[in-house]
């Protein structure tokens, strides 16, 4: 391929303002690969390359905005002398796209190999990477579009930046397009930069990666996020339990504090989970803490577990009530009719849609809670809710979507131990009453059944 005009500028003189350790600190950016499916705030990035003179090398889409925001924009098959093949799965993955930038700009010897081949460096390479997590979770996903959403040149691309970060910078997500266009419009990225964001873009391949590696074992009959099944001790009829487990969790909530109020605390879950805790969305109220979510997931997890509509009440993260009924209201009276006292202050989960008449049932003179969960609240019970200035202001709303949270995209139930994990398999063995034993000389009468299983699930 002849070398282009601009191969000649592309190249830093190594010998002019280099740190200590490799790389410079303001390394200029003249070329740019930028190839994203998520096209989210790429105007804005696009100002910045337009207002710089930078040329942008893109295909496909993104070419075609870029072109439209007034980029520069020079077609990678131009730069590989190779159209894109196989309906589209092979397009950046050539040479003469990564030795442009995996090229060591202090290096005389890749310098000459760059100029021998006619291949221009790329100092910043803009990529963000197919929506693998969110299209599993799509109903009537199938194998076949799953696979086609595994991305491969992207990854390549991310990895191969953030591992010459002394002279590539390489940005993941939208959220960094004003750092990279304020480091273009000061004249380029330093080198604490390029450090922070090639540490992200590990992060994003590895959360990446993870997922797909959930995903694959569920696909190939293994626990998810698990491989390399071993014997177990558990049901016979049962998989056994993996030998590694794979994790990757992003931040979804930041919590008010820990434990205690001067511990700093969030919520994290896997990327490709939005069900339970992992999808709440808080219409109302304070920030929600540390404590407040594990008396939630107590509440909710024994609210789930009521076949009719059901209530739970869950104080510090011991049940305070939990009742069975025709109604919501009907069920949170008879919740909180079982320890008022300590239902003050408490945490109350129901497992259908919160309307007025169980609103209007917790809005008895004297009552106070700290948290209502349910799938879904009505317009009427949240305006209820707001008629008291006290609950208006203090009491947190949390919609909480139904799920399985034992699905195959969790597996297994985790808990922290000092530096370990343990692992099981949720207890799904369903309560049969007929099966029970009775150890006791009389046995109970038959009307207590069912207020037996109820208390004993």
């Amino acid at each position: 391929m002849p070398q282009s005009a601009s191969t000649s500028k592309s190249h830093p003189d190594p010998s002019k303002n280099m740190n200590p350790d490799g790389g410079t600190p303001v390394l200029p950016i003249r070329r740019a690969l930028v190839s994203v499916y998520d096209k989210t705030g790429l105007d804005r990035l696009a100002a910045a390359l337009k207002a710089a003179g930078i040329v942008a090398v893109s295909t496909g889409g993104t070419a075609r905005a870029l072109q439209g925001y007034g980029v520069s924009v020079e077609d990678v098959s131009s730069i590989t002398g190779f159209p894109e093949v196989l309906d589209g799965r092979v397009k950046t993955l050539h040479p003469n796209i990564f030795a442009g930038i995996l090229a060591r700009g202090d290096r005389e010897d890749d310098l000459e190999v760059l100029a021998e081949h006619g291949i221009d460096q790329l100092e910043l390479i803009v990529v963000n990477l197919y929506p693998f997590a969110s299209v599993i979770s799509r109903d009537g996903c199938t194998a076949d579009d799953a696979i086609e959403l595994i991305d491969i040149g992207g990854p390549s691309l991310v990895r191969a930046a953030a591992k010459n970060h002394a002279f590539t910078a390489v940005i993941t997500d939208p959220n960094q397009y004003d750092a990279a266009a304020a480091a273009i419009s000061r004249g380029g990225t330093t080198l604490a930069e390029r450090r922070l964001f090639a540490a992200q873009a590990f992060e994003c391949t590895a959360e990446y990666d993870a997922v797909i590696a959930r995903w694959m074992a569920g696909h190939a009959g293994l626990v998810a996020g698990g491989s390399q099944p071993v014997s177990s001790e558990g049901r016979p009829d049962e998989p056994p339990l993996p030998t590694r487990l794979t994790l990757s969790l992003e931040r979804r909530l930041p919590l008010r504090y820990g434990e205690n109020p001067h511990q700093s605390a969030a919520m994290y879950a896997p990327a490709d989970t939005h069900f339970g805790l992992a999808g709440l969305k808080q219409l109302s109220g304070k920030e929600l803490s540390y404590n407040n979510l594990l008396d939630l997931d107590a509440a909710v997890r024994i609210a789930g577990l009521i076949q009719n509509s059901g209530a739970a009440v869950i104080k510090h993260t011991n049940p305070c009530g939990a009742a069975s009924a025709a109604t919501i209201d009907e069920a949170l009276e008879a919740a909180m009719a079982a320890d008022p006292t300590s239902a003050f202050g408490s945490i109350v989960a129901v497992n259908r849609i919160f309307d007025a008449a169980a609103a209007e049932c917790l809005l008895k003179p004297g009552m106070f809670v700290e948290v209502i969960a349910a799938p879904a609240f009505t317009a009427e019970a949240v305006e209820a809710l707001k008629t008291r200035p006290a609950w208006k202001a203090s009491v947190r709303l949390v919609e909480v979507p139904p799920g399985d949270p034992w699905s195959p995209t969790a597996g297994l139930e985790l808990r922290s131990v000092a530096g370990a994990m343990l692992a099981q398999r949720p207890d799904e063995t369903p309560d049969d009453p007929a099966a029970w034993q009775v150890v006791t000389q009389e046995a109970p009468a038959a009307d207590l059944t069912q207020p037996l299983d109820f208390a004993f699930t």
